[in-house]
């Protein structure tokens, strides 16, 4: 048995992570499309391989030893780093590919479709990404340009500003606040929030105004486990929420109304800081021309 870090067999260190993961073996064989007597085998063999036990079956499932504990932030980190590098490796591959990201409510195509008559025989491809993912997507090379809205991390990357979209309190038709023209972070003071577990802490305060100019935190609403969500809560009467004018309109039974007294959302296209790809740099300067407001009707 050898003790190099390159014997390690990265299937089997993924195989492991998602046992972590499920914290079952049965779950995690199904997860992984595989039989579970050979799953077992597979962790078996990468515990032997790190000279180290890392799981224990209990009755209530499966859970990590002290090594399997001190093991997977490392193997997740691993994990990463080789997806990285396979990225990279595709990217300096395929010099005319490009990936243009987008998370919900952007638009893209104007400048994609510009990029494509710039560049006819390049492969531009657009792919939708979650609000919690450009800032991933974009150092694990699974994109090279994201239209997205702040906040996030913007460690490594270059971020540029579009354009700005003013807030608003969006709720039922049936509110006692939907006839109003505009309202004040007064109006909503005691109006309940959809929370999503687990949010990045900063981008939740932006979306839920916190804290509120008296420190306090806004009143907690239902759990939802999607943006997507959130109307379907605020359509109920169970919640409002804060979006983009334009959100409402994709239901008639919402009303969108200004929120005077908060800055805007900003609306920014993001790249690796550094890049020096000639098709990410063209389509920075057709976003800066194309993508300067939110789609008209």
């Amino acid at each position: 048995m050898s003790d190099a870090p390159s014997d390690l067999d990265l299937r089997l260190v993924r195989y492991f992570t998602v046992v972590a993961e499920h914290r079952h073996f049965g779950k995690a064989a199904d997860a992984l499309r595989i039989a579970q007597p050979s799953l077992s085998r597979q962790i078996r063999r990468l515990e032997q391989q790190l000279g180290a036990r890392l799981l224990d079956r209990t009755p209530r499932g499966t859970a990590l030893t002290e090594a399997g504990e001190a093991f997977l932030p490392r193997a997740k980190a691993l994990l990463r780093s080789a997806t990285r590098a396979a990225a990279t490796a595709r990217a300096a591959a395929r010099p005319n590919r490009i990936v243009i990201g987008y998370t919900s409510g952007l638009i893209v195509t104007p400048a994609a479709q510009a990029m494509r008559k710039l560049h006819p025989d390049a492969d531009v491809h657009t792919q939708h990404f979650e609000y919690h993912e450009p800032r991933a997507a974009l150092l694990d090379r699974r994109a090279d340009a994201v239209v997205t809205r702040l906040p996030f991390s913007t460690d490594g990357l270059r971020v540029t500003l579009l354009y700005e979209e003013p807030r608003a309190v969006v709720v039922s038709r049936e509110h006692r606040l939907a006839s109003k023209k505009s309202v004040t972070l007064d109006d909503i003071a005691d109006e309940p929030m959809p929370r999503i577990p687990g949010a990045d802490a900063t981008w939740s305060a932006y979306w839920r105004l916190e804290p509120r100019p008296d420190g306090s935190s806004a009143p907690d609403g239902p759990i939802i486990n999607a943006l997507e969500d959130k109307f379907e809560v605020v359509a109920a009467g169970e919640a409002v929420a804060i979006a983009v004018g334009a959100a409402a309109h994709l239901r008639p039974d919402l009303v969108a109304i200004p929120l005077e007294g908060v800055e805007p959302s900003h609306v920014v296209l993001a790249t690796r800081a550094g890049e020096r790809s000639r098709l990410v740099a063209d389509f920075t300067k057709l976003a800066e021309e194309l993508l300067t407001g939110p789609p008209r009707d």
